[in-house]
């Protein structure tokens, strides 16, 4: 069955919200490329991303509509909280211990979550309406290029997504992801946020 395309706006976040309430998935314009997304707290959802994207054994991220929400899924620490101040709503991905039970296949064994608050104000109103929390990997299938356009996520994800929310051409680099210790701070992949030598030393 085809997935419902909707221009971005209010109706279609209303809508996704009320997708993503009932376990299934959707795709929608992020500020960085199309993600697929899905509700974080409901294990089966997770697994049917997780099949849709033919995803191996790496964990995917969750977007948040604020930091206090990304405070309710994992511990950020001093240091990762100055990076979420200087850094968010924008493109980078904080990895930090999980501070609440989430589902196992989300995390792959690691005990961990990548958390961001988007750098679009769109994208933070659908996260909202969606229950505060998004999961926001690519909407592609793995090993395949990241999506543009709603139509490319279409045309990989159409028949296993129920919503995809369409925002026009995507134009952003993908998020940058650090994984933030007490002593160091680990860019796991480069993206369009830059940290700076001095940042990484503290």
């Amino acid at each position: 069955m085809a997935a419902t395309l909707l221009p971005a706006g209010p109706g279609a976040y209303s809508r996704a919200a009320k997708v993503v309430a009932e376990g299934r998935l959707i795709v929608y314009p992020t500020d960085t490329v199309y993600g697929l997304g899905c509700d974080p707290l409901n294990p089966v959802a997770v697994e049917r991303l997780f099949k849709a994207k033919g995803r191996g054994a790496k964990a995917v991220p969750v977007l948040c509509a604020n930091s206090a929400r990304a405070e309710e899924l994992v511990e950020l620490s001093p240091r990762a909280m100055e990076l979420a101040r200087r850094f968010w709503p924008g493109a980078l991905t904080i990895v930090a211990p999980v501070a609440r039970r989430l589902p196992e296949l989300l995390l792959q064994g690691t005990g961990k979550l990548g958390v961001r608050v988007p750098g679009s104000s769109a994208c933070i109103q659908l996260i909202q309406a969606c229950g505060g929390t998004l999961v926001g990997t690519s909407a592609n299938i793995s090993g395949r290029p990241s999506s543009r356009t709603a139509g490319e996520a279409v045309e990989q994800l159409g028949s296993s997504v129920d919503l995809v929310v369409d925002g026009g051409r995507l134009e952003g680099a993908e998020s940058t992801v650090v994984e933030v210790s007490e002593d160091d701070i680990i860019i796991l992949r480069k993206g369009s946020i830059g940290v700076s030598d001095k940042e990484q030393r503290g």
